[in-house]
């Protein structure tokens, strides 16, 4: 991933607290990260994705290009309808996740931060003889997300995903004071994360590593769509669902409250009946402190760990629940 040094002018609003990687640029926090939480369950106020990655695709063969490249179904994909694909290696394993809307003139997508250069070299090494542009328009635009449940309106979006979870606004970037200000509160990226978690959705280069793929994760439906086949990894694909079963997979948990620091991403998780010497079985994703369910976490272990086994993530105590089941 690349670095990414744009820092939100959102950063400036009281209280705010700079994130750290890979959410650097934006704020964490505000100030109260269990009421900025509370506020977008309730669907109120937005967070500052601005720091996300912006990529546009123009051109009268953009939709059934993509299609040959993307593991979701986009061919057709109606004006206006919220979809998620991936690019995969030619062994399948995850390189690259898409939020993707297309509004009938101009696909749009929003990607991790620092993914984004590689993300466009990829496509333009694709391009051929097909009519298409892509362009990096992150300077131009930046995401905001709006909760599930909100009733604002934005007259100055350039796009609008709608998804079950809320709406990822692409803004004019020079909008994003005036939005701040009609649109509060803000709520900071470790609320989202929160929510995040608890949604158990998977993101892009915390829940994957270099050899995940999709059926680990989850993604199968929601980014990989099995009827479709021509695309980068599709045979990985279809020999692990007809075939096989991967070798890990997602997991949600509750940590012991009781421990003042979460575990952090990458923390080797064991089964608690082996103690600390234990054998690893997996690691730590995302962890996260919910305003209602308290310490949670996304992890990915072994596929073959009983779903009754109580673990241990660094001396803390964790129950699973089932997200991708065995």
């Amino acid at each position: 991933m690349q670095p990414h040094h744009r820092a939100s002018p959102l950063l400036a609003l009281p209280g705010a607290v700079a994130g750290e990687a890979p959410d650097e640029g934006v704020a964490a926090h505000y100030g109260d990260l269990f009421r900025e939480q509370r506020a977008l369950a309730d669907g109120i106020g937005f967070a500052d994705l601005s720091h996300r990655g912006v990529v546009t695709v123009t051109g009268d063969d953009r939709l059934s290009w993509l299609h040959l490249l993307l593991t979701q179904h986009v061919s057709e994909l109606p004006a206006g309808r919220a979809t998620e694909a991936l690019i995969l290696s030619p062994h399948g394993h995850i390189e690259h996740a898409l939020y993707i809307v297309d509004d009938g003139e101009t696909t749009w997508a929003h990607v991790e931060p620092g993914t984004g250069g590689d993300l466009i070299a990829y496509l333009e090494s694709m391009k051929f003889f097909y009519r298409v542009e892509v362009k990096d328009a992150t300077d131009d635009y930046a995401i905001v997300h709006l909760p599930a449940g909100s009733i604002a309106e934005i007259p100055e979006a350039a796009a609008v995903r709608e998804t079950p979870h809320g709406r990822d606004v692409f803004l004019p970037r020079a909008r994003l004071e005036s939005f701040a200000e009609t649109h509060g509160p803000a709520a900071g990226t470790l609320a989202v994360e929160a929510l995040r978690v608890e949604a158990h959705q998977p993101r892009l280069g915390l829940e994957t590593d270099h050899r995940t793929i999709p059926h680990e994760l989850g993604w199968i439906g929601s980014a990989v769509h099995l009827e479709k086949g021509c695309y980068r990894g599709q045979e990985t694909v279809a020999r692990v669902h007809n075939l096989g079963k991967p070798p890990r997979r997602l997991v949600f948990l509750h940590l012991d409250g009781s421990e003042v620091e979460l575990p952090g991403h990458g923390t080797p998780i064991r089964l608690a009946a082996d103690g600390e010497d234990g054998r690893q079985l997996g690691f730590i994703t995302t962890s996260a402190r919910h305003h209602e369910l308290g310490p949670i976490a996304l992890a990915l272990v072994k596929r073959n760990i009983p779903l009754d086994a109580a673990l241990l993530a660094d001396g803390t105590a964790a129950s699973q629940e089932v997200v991708v089941e065995p």
